[in-house]
């Protein structure tokens, strides 16, 4: 299991990023804690969070994973005690309605609160959420350079940005000889391809970005666990499943994916999440879990060598 590089930053993660926007919501902080241990003792060590999370659930203000997090990294004693050094820790800015945008005097307050929750003195990769065409492009990217001018963070990345705009970030970027973005974070998987096939590949490419996607395993549907009408019926991720992948793109996909999974012996998300880390524009995926055998099964697909008929069958089931 090799590590990868996130762009030109000098960080290097294994090839399988914990999403924690579960932390705080739909795994409480022991089970959170368990799966943060789960995790790094499985040999992995980069884990992505938001201030945002879980600001939509009921009775929640937001920051709660950032905040689960930074009191795992410093719970005393213990398995997980001291590895601050051991982790990267991802997180992100811009979409809290608390401290939206990506103005200056936004990322400079935002930055503080989310390194108070975290518990740290300093974030490996701080990530802009979304675009915010409402601020000048330099003004955003000069914020980030004293950031990470006053060592408070690493590197930075974006997130759901078009190709256009993250073209003009990197421009803007030589321009001012500022820190640069060294990620995108698109939605990605065997059924959704248009937001990485194409132009951003291409970009990222030319640049030397690392491309960490998320939504890998499309709500659920490519883990192969809904099948019939029974299996949508009192679930929470159903209306968006039926209305985007319950067709016939997505049930060819789901075909080829049990084909698959029965050819190497994995699990249908195992291989779903396998076919993207052996895609050449990837370099990570970001994949959640809620206990430790649903975490065990995703780091699997990690060890998971998809032979190339096998790969490429699913790239042409994901292409119809």
């Amino acid at each position: 299991m090799k590590s990868r590089p996130l762009g030109r930053s000098g960080l290097s993660t294994a090839p399988l990023i914990f999403g924690g926007n579960v932390f705080g919501w739909t795994a409480d902080e022991a089970t959170s804690h368990r799966l943060l241990d789960a995790f790094v003792d499985g040999g992995f060590n980069a884990v992505d969070t938001a201030d945002v999370y879980s600001a939509w659930v009921p009775g929640h203000e937001g920051g709660e994973s950032e905040s689960v997090i930074g009191r795992w990294l410093k719970a005393p004693g213990g398995r997980n005690g001291g590895k601050r050094d051991k982790v990267l820790i991802l997180t992100k800015v811009a979409m809290w309605p608390r401290q939206p945008g990506l103005s200056a005097a936004n990322i400079e307050a935002a930055v503080e609160g989310s390194l108070k929750r975290l518990r740290t003195d300093y974030i490996d990769l701080y990530q802009s959420h979304q675009d915010d065409a409402d601020t000048p492009i330099d003004e955003t990217l000069t914020a980030f350079d004293r950031l990470v001018k006053a060592g408070k963070v690493r590197a930075i990345g974006a997130s759901n940005f078009s190709p256009e705009r993250l073209r003009a970030s990197l421009e803007m970027s030589k321009v001012k000889d500022s820190a640069r973005y060294e990620t995108i974070q698109p939605k990605f998987n065997l059924i959704d391809r248009e937001q990485v096939e194409g132009a951003l590949a291409d970009l990222t490419q030319a640049e030397g970005l690392g491309i960490i996607p998320f939504y890998g395993l499309a709500a659920g549907f490519l883990s192969g666990k809904y099948r019939t009408e029974a299996d949508f019926e009192g679930k929470a991720r159903a209306r968006t499943i039926l209305r985007d992948y319950w067709n016939d793109r997505g049930l060819a996909v789901l075909a080829a994916l049990d084909e698959a999974a029965e050819a190497v012996g994995a699990s249908q998300a195992q291989v779903a999440l396998a076919w993207i880390m052996a895609h050449p524009a990837i370099t990570a995926p970001l994949a959640s879990a809620t206990s430790v055998a649903q975490l065990d099964e995703l780091m699997g697909a990690a060890r998971l060598e998809l032979p190339a008929e096998v790969w490429k069958a699913l790239d042409a089931a994901g292409r119809v």
